[in-house]
């Protein structure tokens, strides 16, 4: 009879990261049931986290450290010739080309920000701090604005849906991409009280728009329209919230002056909204007492995506829907996920370095370019730039041409498999883990996750990679250098303490390893296998500085405890709950001491941005007549998710990834629901399975995320399951200031596929869904 282990963990798939329990039998992870003693999540589970055994079990896992060969294929090699060689050639590299020459693409995805610290001291040693990843894919534009309006790009808000009477929701879809902790379960709370309303801002009328008081069905490309129309009808009727703006903000007459400059009705032409619709909306607006504005993708990834992350919070301010319980606030950090780096240039290829990222719209570029100090080697960590970065072709050529790809996953993914060295990583089940998605407020939670399975034969964890290169490359002290550190810190931690201070003074060339130090000498002596945690015990010093009081309410701790023993408390309690632990309990007054601009108010004139929004053209949101469609590239649905899903047998549903249209199109094609259709842009074509969708616009389409891999049916023939959607994007389509890709609003074209394609398109769906019921 076989042993069933329940284990606490963590949900991989989103941001939100849920509590999860997992079945541990023979081995392997069996069934997933919501945490109840997540004091986040507090037992929710959606559709997908019941799937996530796909991801830890399929037959694309790395099981050994591979080299290319000339001719494409791979062998495989020991862990010892795979550091080896990697180190030589990254030392040749380095010689002749200096540290810029190296970037990291990722550091962690949804789930895994434990290796990223790692990867990231490797690379400082070598003199780079150039990185690509998602959040500068999708969050950069929004970083920006906060950064001038808050102080700081670290400034991020949150948002208090639990308690709003309103809920503003603008360019997402809650009810299947969640968002904030128990999504569906708060937005059936607001559908049901009829003292709280909700308003959807969305091209189509989504499952979230189905449960709205009011829909407001904005034309594809146009939210800036709509939002700036927004804004002038509730500056003209007064409807904002004065003594707010004159207490907590500045430059409030700036903005009402761009804001009355604006041709109300023309704007709301454009949007396609009647202004009877942007007029109840205002009168909605006026009557709460406390709305939360809620926003994602579906603006910072439109058309003007920074300028809408400007209105956004401008709506947010101007109605004083900021600092207080059911409104948005700032929140606090155990650790930033990103960095603050405003002014800074990445040469190259002249971009803006926000929150220390760099566009990945830019990536083949950056690459590509005849600047001396272009990137010659790159390092992939737990990402997919192949499939995931805008132009898909081009980034491959990019790919290509690098003199060192060194790619460390859990799986042979499009990027791994241009690599000249592929390292197995252990999955996220198999290692320590956390993330640094600490989006709460007032109470703010922080999980470390040890490992519930063992790793795979032959992967290693990240921490454990990076410290093997490290040492390779003379750049991590050794043993009789660290043994001082190690019997420190199997005393006592306040040993520990002492001597890692004195060392770092004594080795100031090691503070940009300082990571890779804590990894091998405070982290074999951390409970539960939780030596990958070692970074956070300095995060815990700083948090136990910066925020004693709310530090000391959320531990529950008496008043006379030293700050120093609230780090070691906050310390053990991170590595010691399996459900998580609070970190932060802020007052809603001590929200404003998160804003860093000099003054603490909010700095609502933002140059640059009045100046955007004065040379809108209504004209902007006209059709182009070569590409009269509008595609959504990269869409939510209940069987999606990143690219880490690779097993196409996880989904209950839409295998193909077919595209959404709305029926009356389809019927102008002569095609019919379900057939093959060629979608064209001015970049590529791919051929995909087409689905009337009565909730879609005229003239939009939509295409999901988290498809286009390669999987390996049974008999080792890798066939690609759904659109690889980024062959149709294009890297110019992009924000002028944070270059993050208008995916939400791609130009094409669709006919019907020609019947070679689609018989070709036709065997593939059948072979994989073959595979995908047999599995």
């Amino acid at each position: 009879m076989s042993d069933v282990q329940w284990h606490k963990t963590a949900c991989n798939l989103c941001y939100v990261n849920c509590g999860i329990e997992v079945a541990i039998e023979n081995g392997r992870m069996g069934k997933i049931r919501g945490d109840r003693s997540n004091p986040k999540s507090q037992g929710y589970l959606c559709n997908k986290a019941a799937r996530i055994p796909y991801y830890a079990h399929h037959r694309d896992r790395l099981t050994s450290p591979l080299r290319r060969r000339a001719d494409g294929g791979f062998d495989a090699i020991s862990w010892e010739t795979a550091i080896a060689e990697i180190a030589g050639r990254m030392r040749e590299i380095h010689a002749a080309h200096g540290g810029q020459s190296f970037a990291l693409y990722g550091g962690g995805g949804q789930g895994n920000h434990a290796g990223g610290a790692y990867i990231t001291s490797l690379l400082r040693a070598l003199g780079s701090r150039n990185t690509f990843n998602a959040l500068a894919q999708e969050k950069t534009g929004d970083f920006w604005v906060n950064g001038r309006m808050f102080g700081s790009q670290h400034c991020h808000t949150a948002e208090d849906v639990h308690h709003c009477d309103l809920l503003f929701v603008l360019g997402c879809n809650p009810w299947i991409a969640h968002g904030f902790p128990n999504a569906r379960d708060h937005l059936n709370r607001i559908r049901k009280d009829s003292a709280r309303k909700l308003i959807v801002v969305d091209p189509r009328r989504t499952e979230t728009a189905e449960l709205a008081d009011l829909h407001l069905a904005v034309r594809p490309g146009a939210d800036a329209f709509l939002l700036g129309a927004l804004l002038a009808i509730l500056v003209r009727r007064g409807a904002i919230d004065r003594a707010f703006i004159d207490q907590r903000t500045t430059g409030f007459e700036a903005v009402r002056d761009a804001l009355l400059g604006i041709p109300a009705e023309a704007w709301a032409k454009a949007a396609d909204v009647p202004m009877a619709d942007l007029e109840r909306s205002v009168d909605m607006i006026a009557a709460a007492k406390a709305m939360v504005v809620r926003v994602e993708l579906g603006i910072q990834q439109g058309v003007n995506s920074t300028l809408n992350s400007y209105l956004e919070k401008l709506l947010i301010l101007l109605t004083g829907s900021f600092g207080r319980p059911g409104t948005n606030q700032l929140h606090s950090w155990l650790v930033p996920l990103w960095g603050n780096s405003p002014g800074k240039v990445y040469v190259p290829t002249g971009d803006e370095i926000i929150g220390g990222l760099l566009p990945p719209n830019s990536f083949a570029k950056a690459v590509l370019s005849d600047h001396p100090e272009r990137l010659r080697a790159v390092f992939v960590d737990s990402s997919n730039p192949a499939n995931t970065v805008a132009d898909t072709s081009e980034a491959e050529r990019a790919l290509r041409a690098l003199e060192l790809l060194v790619v460390v996953d859990v799986a042979m993914t499009e990027t791994a498999r241009l690599a000249h060295y592929v390292l197995p990583a252990s999955s996220q089940y198999e290692k320590t883990e956390f993330t640094l998605f600490s989006f709460e407020f007032p109470t703010n939670y922080f999980h470390v996750r040890p490992a519930l399975l063992p790793p795979l034969p032959g992967t290693l964890p990240e921490p454990e990679i990076y410290t093997r290169l490290a040492r390779a490359l003379g750049l991590l002290p050794g043993d009789n250098v660290l043994a001082p550190l190690k019997e420190a810190a199997a005393r006592s931690r306040n040993d520990f303490d002492k001597a890692f201070r004195a060392f770092l003074m004594e080795n100031p060339t090691a503070q940009p390893i300082a990571a890779l130090v804590l990894y091998n000498t405070l982290g074999p002596t951390l409970p539960n296998g939780n030596a990958a945690a070692a970074v956070l015990w300095p995060a815990a010093q700083s948090c136990a500085k910066r925020m004693p009081g709310s530090l000391r309410r959320a531990l529950d701790a008496p008043a006379d405890v030293p700050d120093r023993q609230l780090a070691d408390r906050l310390f053990d309690a991170l590595l010691t709950s399996p459900q998580g632990t609070a970190f932060s309990v802020h007052s809603y007054e001590e929200m404003w001491s998160l804003i860093e601009t000099p003054d603490g108010k909010v700095q609502l004139a933002v140059p640059e941005l009045l100046e955007w929004l004065g040379r809108l053209d209504v004209g902007q949101v006209d059709p182009n007549p070569d590409f009269p469609f509008v595609l959504a590239a990269g869409q939510r649905r209940m069987f999606n998710a990143n690219q880490i899903f690779r097993d196409p047998a996880w989904r209950r549903s839409d295998p193909d990834g077919a595209l959404l249209i709305n029926p009356e199109d389809l019927a102008q094609l002569d095609a019919a629901d379900g057939a093959w259709l060629a979608v064209q842009s001015e970049r590529g074509r791919i051929v995909v399975r087409g689905q009337a969708d009565e909730s879609m616009r005229r003239g939009q389409l939509a295409l999901p995320h988290g498809f286009g891999q390669a999987y390996p049916t049974s008999d080792g023939t890798r066939l690609t399951s759904g659109p690889r959607i980024n062959l149709l994007t294009a890297g110019g389509n992009r924000d002028p200031i944070a270059g993050t890709p208008y995916h939400k609003n791609v130009p094409v074209r669709l006919e019907r596929a020609t019947a070679e394609e689609a018989a070709a398109a036709e065997q593939t769906s059948r072979r994989i869904r073959e595979g995908a019921a047999a599995a």
